[in-house]
């Protein structure tokens, strides 16, 4: 396998300033950092001589709010749950499925929500999948400790704890340690009581990490030993023989999260090869490279069985037996609440 490529480090400001030129000017995506990878879109490059323009970004919301302020690209990558505030928001139009043969190839597991596909169009492209659970050093972290979520908790911790930071990550987290497996429509009640789980844990944080390559430093320093992580920085420390290890099947369960590609109103580019680049990333030889690069799952169910299990152990994606939390959309104004909500937990309120 292909040791996992390192995602760029450098803080969100520079990388959302920052496009990533290529020759060809026809299409402008803006991507997540590390997705620019030419064999990702392999039949792209061999028909238009060169990867498209990328502008890349490291958060979600920041993505979204670089749109909004006039930012103009062809189209973009949001995880699920984002998809409902580009639409509210006017940002995007449907895609014409008829010119992206493979779509049908996706599994439907992915495609069923009104929210991104309805009698107006299908609005969003799944292409991607990974999970977040809880990382920790073995080397001090006894197995017994981390059996459950409440690890976070444990004053024996204090100081050694490392959280993402970002409200969908950090909100998987707190609804599956106060017992919600389904956050499309939570009470009030179990609102405040995920919130009052983080402001338990926040004083145990000793940073909130904002990417892989962060949270990479933090553990490979010994700074961090407990983290609620995504898998591909975990096989990313393995591969490079450092001690950690990952447990998605706590008593409480884990997340999975699934990403796509939205298609922008007024984009600057080429119409043809925005359709040209869906198609070339659904091809099924792209599963191999986004495992191997990315440590992602695709959601061409005949593209990860060209996978070997060896693979899909190594980087997390094999499949797991456990309670999971799936990021799917939510109303947009719980989820500007649990954004709001999150600054203030930090903030010390």
């Amino acid at each position: 396998m292909t040791p996992i490529k390192t995602l760029l480090g450098a803080t969100t400001a520079l990388i959302l300033a920052t496009p990533v030129l290529a020759a060809d000017r026809d299409l402008i995506v803006l991507d997540w950092a590390g997705f620019d990878i030419p064999e990702l879109v392999a039949g792209y490059v061999e028909a238009h001589g060169d990867a498209p323009v990328y502008s890349l970004f490291g958060d979600d919301d920041e993505a979204f709010q670089k749109v909004a302020s006039g930012f103009h690209a062809d189209i973009g990558h949001p995880c699920s749950q984002m998809v409902s505030k580009y639409r509210d928001a006017g940002l995007i139009e449907p895609w014409d499925v008829s010119r992206i043969p493979a779509y049908d190839k996706i599994a439907d597991r992915f495609k069923n929500s009104p929210i991104f596909a309805d009698d107006t169009g299908v609005w969003f492209i799944p292409t991607d999948y990974a999970y977040t659970a809880l990382a920790y050093n073995p080397e001090t972290v006894p197995a017994e400790d981390v059996q459950s979520l409440d690890v976070f908790k444990n004053p024996k911790y204090a100081g050694r704890i490392s959280l993402p930071d970002n409200a969908d990550d950090i909100w998987s987290l707190a609804y599956l340690a106060t017992g919600v497996s389904d956050w499309s429509d939570v009470t009030e009640e179990q609102f405040e009581a995920a919130a009052q789980w983080l402001r338990d844990v926040h004083p145990n944080v000793v940073a909130y990490w904002a990417d892989p390559a962060e949270l990479t430093q933090l553990m490979a320093g010994g700074q961090v030993q407990v983290a609620w992580s995504w898998n591909d920085g975990v096989a990313l420390m393995q591969a490079d023989n450092y001690p950690i290890a990952f447990n998605r099947q706590t008593t409480e369960g884990a997340a999975s999260f699934f990403c796509g590609y939205v298609n922008f109103k007024d984009g600057p580019g080429s119409e043809d090869k925005a359709y040209d680049f869906m198609n070339a990333w659904l091809e099924p030889q792209s599963a191999q490279v986004l495992v191997d690069n990315i440590g992602y799952a695709h959601t061409n169910d005949e593209g990860m069985a060209m996978v070997s299990d060896e693979d899909l152990k190594a980087a997390y994606l094999d499949p797991v037996d456990t309670t999971l939390l799936a990021q799917t959309p939510i109303d947009n104004r719980m989820r500007d609440r649990m954004v709001q909500t999150f600054e203030e937990i930090k903030a010390g309120f």
